[in-house]
């Protein structure tokens, strides 16, 4: 059977959960613009997984009309019970860069324990690229969860402010390859001197995988 716009439709507007999930799966083969005013009302969808899905796709379709997304989304971080779809939501909110929700992730960053919630909130202080995420993510680095280390040093590399160089170098003997890995990738991406000597000490390292991504960013900065 073909997917059509009217098709789609019935699914989205079934009382049955599990069709508005295959709705949702559908709207990927419609274009664009219709499947941005379907997917809107699923977002606040009274089923967590249908909520989730939808609120998983706005990093795309939010493309359509970032104002509408910026209330869609800012709405589900402050309001929804689900702790995956407000996680979902920040990703959602860093994939489009509306950085005009920054106030928004930091303060749900601050009320909140919850390490899904915060891991999400760092990568996308990384992604959105605004200068206002370095304190907190630079802040991260002092947790006792190497989770959140990993994530906060990645999304340092990725916001690309080489204020972070002296604060990331003190990881390249962490015990946790992981987060000598994410050291790796994200001294490559800032560069400098001291990024430079820092990755000369990680192209020795005995894990292999750290080792070749420190020498892809050393040749890359040749």
């Amino acid at each position: 059977m073909s997917v059509t716009l009217e098709s789609v439709g019935q699914l989205l507007n079934s009382e049955d959960y599990g069709d508005r999930l295959t709705g949702l799966n559908q709207l990927r083969q419609i274009d664009p613009a219709s499947a941005f005013q379907l997917i809107q009302p699923l977002i606040t969808d009274p089923h967590a997984r249908v909520r989730y899905a939808a609120v998983s796709q706005m990093d795309t379709l939010g493309q359509q009309d970032l104002k509408v997304s910026l209330e869609l989304l800012r709405d589900r971080i402050k309001t929804d019970k689900e702790v995956d779809v407000r996680a979902a939501a920040a990703d959602a909110i860093a994939g489009l860069k509306l950085t005009e929700a920054f106030d928004d992730l930091k303060e749900l960053y601050q009320e909140t324990d919850d390490w899904l919630i915060h891991t999400s909130i760092l990568a996308a202080l990384g992604e959105m690229g605004d200068p206002r995420g370095f304190e907190p993510l630079a802040e991260a680095l002092n947790s006792d969860n190497s989770l959140l280390q990993t994530v906060a040093i990645g999304a340092l590399g990725e916001l690309g402010d080489d204020r972070a160089v002296p604060l990331l170098i003190s990881f390249v003997s962490n015990e946790d390859w992981q987060i000598r890995y994410r050291l790796a990738q994200a001294l490559s991406r800032l560069g400098g001197s001291q990024a430079r000597m820092t990755l000369e000490r990680l192209a020795m390292d005995e894990v292999e995988i750290i080792a070749q991504a420190a020498k892809e960013g050393l040749n890359a900065s040749a």
